[in-house]
């Protein structure tokens, strides 16, 4: 395992516009972390990847996956359904549901710690101008 050296820190630092350590102490940190780093990037690239394929996509590309993921005119049904066209260029637009009585007298602040009137108050640490 090879070591790396405070020159190549500070060159490494400054192709990656990083400011450079305050102490040697922060320094040596920087070195450890750095030399694990590459521990595990060389432990990584020994794994023997004869015969894997290279990963085209992270999503799942098999057969019932893209069926799962396929919208079909059946699965838009029900959703064109809600739709009226309007105006000379018969653009769509979605039809208003009636809203139900207990949905509309819902308390929005019923558990809100902290109110002031019809509003919720948040409280913050910063200090306002003027106090």
């Amino acid at each position: 395992m090879e070591t790396i050296t405070t020159k190549q820190l500070h060159h490494l630092l400054r192709l990656a516009a990083l400011p450079l350590p305050q102490s040697p102490a922060e320094e040596a940190s920087m070195i450890d972390t750095l030399q694990s780093q590459l521990q595990f990037v060389r432990a990584v690239q020994r794994v023997d990847t004869e015969g894997v394929e290279p990963l085209r996509a992270i999503r799942d590309e098999t057969p019932e996956a893209v069926r799962e993921n396929t919208i079909t005119l059946e699965d838009m049904k029900s959703l064109l359904s809600k739709e009226e066209l309007v105006g000379f260029y018969k653009r769509p637009r979605r039809i208003r549901e009636k809203i139900e009585e207990f949905d509309e007298k819902w308390d929005v602040l019923a558990t809100a710690s902290k109110k002031a009137g019809k509003y919720f108050v948040v409280e913050s640490s910063k200090t306002v101008q003027g106090e």
